[in-house]
């Protein structure tokens, strides 16, 4: 089989729990954003930006996702407190990627959240292409503004996805998928 094809066919997503040091050097992390940013981008605006969360800057952002939820419900358990603080110190790395989308005179939004997402899958498959596994979640914070401006989130940009990245402990399981006879249409005039 065509090797491209054998890796784009064996991608899977572990869960972050499940995703373990070591992580992604600093120069595998460079060619990890080097690839997320290689995708189809109309217009050439980069519509989108990263965040990166490694070492003890996974637990400095979850003490302040920990501090929002306390602040909002002081009645919050210990253990609820406890999952924010790890949220995103499960793996080694996790890279938020940001749609910066706008509207453009050219370039609908749409295109540009698109062009976000295809950042999100890039991110995957060049993990997986080094020897890691990935997980891309939005997580609640994607929806809350303040949330998502604990992490960097600027006004008028969008959470497309956090990409949780490190080393499998589990093997990769298959899902199900769909089968093809029940999404393909062939177009007839």
């Amino acid at each position: 089989m065509n090797p491209t094809i054998d890796l784009l066919s064996t991608r899977r997503s572990i869960p972050p729990a499940f995703l373990a040091a070591p992580g992604p050097t600093a120069a595998e992390l460079q060619t990890l954003l080097t690839i997320g940013a290689r995708v189809p981008d109309h217009g050439k605006l980069a519509p989108w930006r990263f965040v990166v969360f490694e070492g003890e800057a996974r637990k400095a952002a979850g003490e302040k996702l920990a501090a929002l939820v306390k602040a909002r419900n002081p009645e919050v358990t210990e253990a609820r407190l406890e999952e924010e603080r790890n949220r995103l110190a499960k793996a080694p790395l996790v890279i938020l990627v940001i749609s910066r989308a706008a509207e453009h005179v050219k370039i609908p939004v749409w295109e540009q959240e698109l062009s976000a997402g295809a950042v999100c899958l890039n991110l995957e498959i060049a993990a997986h292409a080094m020897g890691y596994a990935a997980n891309w979640l939005t997580e609640w914070m994607t929806y809350d503004a303040e949330g998502a401006a604990v992490l960097g989130v600027q006004a008028g940009e969008r959470i497309a996805g956090l990409i949780h990245v490190g080393t499998p402990t589990i093997p990769p399981q298959e899902r199900p998928r769909p089968d093809l006879k029940d999404i393909v249409t062939y177009w007839q005039e």
